[in-house]
């Protein structure tokens, strides 16, 4: 027998669940901005820079919508750009790109994606934790 998958879209998927579970999204966004603070948290000091620290010191996170002007790390083209109105990010000065990628003349010093890389399932497990946690609550 042939199952066919479909994918809900994330809209979608909230929508049911919050019509199940109520503090589902507030319990997520509490999550995701305490993730994202702890992965911010932890890229501060395996940054690379001058004795200064005004670099480091510029890494913070923060929910996208309070930095409508700002582009978060990672963000890509899209200037913030997404469906989630809890959506946080990690930002800091623009300097960051050429310090994780390298110029023609400095190599590159990856401190950004590698820190995110290693703190991703813990971040992952974090956002399930907050779901269960709601689940809970709901149940009584």
């Amino acid at each position: 027998m042939k199952v066919k998958a479909t994918f809900l879209s994330r809209e979608k998927t909230m929508r049911l669940l919050n019509a199940v579970v109520p503090e589902a999204e507030k319990e997520l966004a509490k999550a995701q901005l305490e993730s994202a603070q702890t992965l911010a948290g932890k890229i501060k000091p395996r940054a690379p820079g001058p004795r200064t620290g005004k670099y480091q010191a510029s890494i913070q996170a923060d929910r996208l919508e309070n930095r409508p002007k700002e582009r978060s790390i990672g963000g890509g083209g899209l200037k913030n750009q997404t469906k989630d109105p809890n959506a946080t990010g990690v930002f800091a000065d623009f300097i960051w790109r050429f310090l994780e990628f390298g110029t023609v003349k400095m190599a590159k010093r990856p401190h950004i994606f590698p820190t995110y890389r290693q703190e991703r399932p813990k971040i992952k497990r974090k956002m399930a934790a907050a779901v269960r946690k709601a689940v809970k609550k709901a149940k009584g």
